[in-house]
Parts: C-alpha cells; structure tokens; sequence
C-alpha cells in the first residue's frame, strides 16, 4: 500500500536528521530494534534507509552532547508502515527483543512509542482506511487515545518480521514548541497547512490534502521553552516536500514577508532530497525544504 498523503502536492515531511551522543550506540539501536538498513556512513553521521535508495532518517554524532530536556524540538518522529500485518510483526519483534513500548489507538491510526538511547521520541504506526476517518463539517478529523488492541494487531502478524518494509514512509513529525498560537500562526498563515484537530489548548496538528496529520505540535513539556541548542541531542532538521519550483518561490516569499529566514542549511542531508532552502521556526526548529519527493 502506498499512502496518497505522501506524495505530491501534498506538503509532507520526507526525513528527519537527528543530533546523537554515540552514533555506534545509535546505529546499532536504529538497525536491531527500529529496523532500518545503513544507507550510508561516515565517521560522525549515518544515513538510514527502509528501501535501500532513499534516506528517511539520519543521524550526525555531537561531541559533549548535552540534553535536550527544557527546549523545544523533537517530541517524536513517525514511521507510516504499509499494513496492519506489519504493525503486528513489530508488536511481535518488541515482544521477543524485550523492548518497553507505549502504543495508542487514535481512531484514524494504530500507534507504538518508544524511545532511542539519547531520548529521541519514536511512533511506529499503521493507518486505518481514510474512509473510516471521521471528519466533521468544520474539517476537523476525530482523534483520540485509547487502549491499542494487541490481541487482535498480533492476529495480523505472519511472524515474518524482516525490519522495515520497503514502502515504509515517513508519516508525520511531531514537535514540542513553546507557544502555540505563534506555532500555529507560521504553520497556517505562511506556510499554508490546515488544522485539522486540537487537542484543548496544548496541542493542535496540521496538515495538507486532509491527511489527519503531516505535523503536530504541543507545549505538554515545553511552554516557553528555549530553542535546542547546537550542542544538545535531538532534532537537527526536518525536510518538507512542495510540489515544485513554483510552490517553492511562493513559500520563499511568504517567509520573507512574514521576516523569517530563507537560507541554505550548511548540514543539510545528501539524502533526504535535494535542499531548495531552509527556515526557523517560531520554535528555533529547522525546516529544510526540497522539490525532490
């Protein structure tokens, strides 16, 4: 199954780059326990891949990193998985590797959450058909969290767990930010996505084409959070598809009349698409921006 939401024109997010204390320590984690195959390595970063050709992760190791708790950044990064089948193979794999997971069911989507060793948030999740999303007449999709039904997800489960399956995308990203209404406002206003749910007055998640999410956002820990500095573990950047050059000079310009930067990001990931530009968020969070997808 191929997701509709994660193509063109849809505005998605395509790869994530993360900031790690031992890139061994986390090489070893992302392959044994999430699943992906090493695309590409070097002596501080490596490059992470479900197809073998495109990078959905990526990691670069910081000397004397420093936490990331108190600051805004990464509160998970999500993988969409193909089938339910292949969500049961992972209960099964965590089962038989000992792993301690969390998991929601959230009405449109079955959900696992765990943890890398530097504290980089994690979802792993399958999507229930887009026909049984409840959508009310203000456009807003119904989610919730309830209790994931393991019995019948490990009855899908073939036992045939190899990793991640090759059609594996990166569903959406969610972000710890410090005000959200100056979060939403950069999202809606100048970046063009939609809200499509909130969460009271702590979190609201966003997206394009009616997906229930590309991006989601929360101050649960991080009211008024200082920006992830250089040194701390943690969301480096994230990339965001548009659907080409055209789209890109109108984001440009909505960016520059609204004073954000518009710049090329020095670290930017060889294989996460070709880096059009780059801005901050109200956040201080990295948004890397590509044609490519």
């Amino acid at each position: 199954m191929t997701s509709n939401y994660h193509t063109k024109p849809n505005n998605y997010v395509s790869h994530v780059q993360l900031k790690v204390s031992n890139l061994q320590q986390s090489i070893a984690y992302y392959t044994d326990v999430i699943g992906f195959q090493v695309l590409q390595q070097t002596e501080k970063e490596a490059y992470f891949t479900a197809d073998g050709k495109t990078s959905l992760l990526s990691i670069n190791e910081i000397d004397g990193a420093t936490s990331q708790k108190g600051h805004t950044g990464l509160y998970h990064f999500a993988l969409l998985l193909p089938t339910r089948k292949d969500l049961g193979n992972y209960v099964q794999h965590f089962i038989e590797q000992h792993i301690k997971i969390g998991a929601g069911d959230h009405d449109v989507s079955e959900a696992l959450y765990l943890y890398d060793p530097d504290g980089n948030g994690i979802e792993i999740y399958y999507d229930r058909p887009d026909t049984e999303w409840k959508w009310d007449a203000d456009n807003q999709v119904y989610m919730t969290t309830l209790q994931v039904d393991f019995e019948s997800v490990l009855k899908e489960a073939d036992g045939h767990y190899n990793g991640l399956p090759a059609n594996t995308v990166m569903g959406h990203i969610h972000l710890s930010v410090n005000n959200l209404s100056d979060t939403e406002a950069f999202y809606t206003d100048v970046l063009n996505y939609n809200v499509v749910t909130r969460y009271g007055k702590q979190a609201l998640f966003l997206s394009t084409g009616k997906y229930h999410h590309h991006i989601g956002t929360n101050t649960w820990n991080s009211e008024g959070a200082t920006a992830l500095p250089s040194e701390a573990v943690g969301l480096r950047s994230y990339t965001v598809v548009l659907a080409d050059d055209t789209e890109a000079e109108k984001v440009k310009a909505s960016l520059r009349a609204s004073n954000y930067v518009v710049e090329m990001f020095d670290a930017a990931p060889t294989f996460g698409g070709k880096q059009a530009f780059s801005t901050l968020d109200p956040n201080g969070i990295r948004i890397l921006f590509t044609t490519e997808g």
